[in-house]
């Protein structure tokens, strides 16, 4: 129950943060622009930080098998969720099939996740947290790239994951922490202050998005709200049920499947931009999904307690 709790006032915490950023387009103290701005800032700079800080930790060999397991849960789950998004939306005569199946695979993990996983966890519940981003990004540029578009080469595909700072920051984190490399502790601060700023920037981005959208007419679109029950519900239901069917429990566990509960993924509607998709649709999964989870998370992080 105490998890539950926690988890909701995150949530609700994180949705203040979302509500300053709208305020601040409408009240013209920043323009909407600017979101193009802050995505850039937390895909080169703050998330890679916030990554490189979460292993920043003492080595242990219990951790370093507790790390191993987070990438094989994160697998194991994403996989079920790739799964029912396909099997979901089948239907070529749906315009908006391959933002719908991306939608419903992918969470919002860095963004939503990561404070939350911050808060009820700790650091230990961050390194296994950046496992997840980890095979998230794999995923998001091979598997994901493929749901919406249908013309990419092998070597495109591998050249957007080497490309990925994330990916880097991931590499950096795991030579730190099983080489044992020592970092200056002014160093390792000033990542820290940057890791810190995810929750404020990308919440505020969130924000920025809402402000600028007109949610009226997506509201009624059928696709919309069955791909975020998918994601929402759906997915995190069959993910903890298969998950306690196998007996597999734990921290590690119970942060894999918050990460896989999170609502769709920011970059939902960045790729349908790239990629010539409805970008309207996509901006209001993104924001309902968010809302939505503010319900949604607490229930789950009740459900993994029980």
């Amino acid at each position: 129950m105490d998890l539950a709790i926690i988890t909701f006032w995150q949530v609700i915490t994180l949705f203040l943060l979302i509500f300053t950023g709208a305020v601040c387009v409408k009240a013209r103290i920043i323009p909407r622009e600017t979101k193009s701005n802050f995505a850039s800032l937390l895909l080169y700079v703050i998330i890679p930080a916030m990554t490189i800080n979460s292993y920043l930790v003492e080595y242990s060999e219990e951790m370093s098998r507790s790390i191993g397991r987070a990438f094989l849960y994160s697998v194991f789950a994403m996989g079920i969720g790739l799964l029912i998004s396909l099997a979901a939306f089948r239907s070529s005569a749906n315009r908006n099939r391959a933002i719908c199946r991306f939608g419903g695979t992918f969470a919002n993990a860095a963004y939503m996740g990561f404070p939350l996983i911050q808060a009820l966890f700790g650091q230990e519940g961050l390194v296994y947290a950046s496992a997840y981003v980890t095979v998230f990004n794999v995923l998001l540029f091979t598997a994901g790239i493929g749901l919406v578009s249908s013309g990419n080469s092998l070597r495109g595909i591998l050249k957007n994951i080497v490309k990925t700072p994330v990916i880097h920051a991931v590499i950096i984190g795991l030579l730190i922490y099983y080489l044992r490399i020592p970092v200056p502790s002014v160093l390792a601060s000033a990542v820290g202050y940057l890791g810190s700023m995810n929750t404020p920037v990308s919440m505020m981005m969130t924000g920025i998005l809402i402000a600028g959208s007109n949610l009226g007419a997506i509201l009624k679109n059928a696709s919309l709200w069955k791909t975020i029950a998918l994601r929402l519900l759906l997915v995190p239901a069959v993910c903890i049920a298969v998950f306690m069917a196998l007996g597999i429990r734990g921290p590690v566990a119970q942060v894999v499947l918050l990460l896989e509960a999170c609502p769709c993924a920011a970059i939902t509607s960045v790729f349908a931009v790239q990629y010539h998709h409805e970008e309207d649709f996509a901006g209001g999964l993104v924001i309902i999904s968010t809302l939505l989870s503010i319900v949604t998370l607490p229930v789950c992080a009740l459900l993994l307690t029980m």
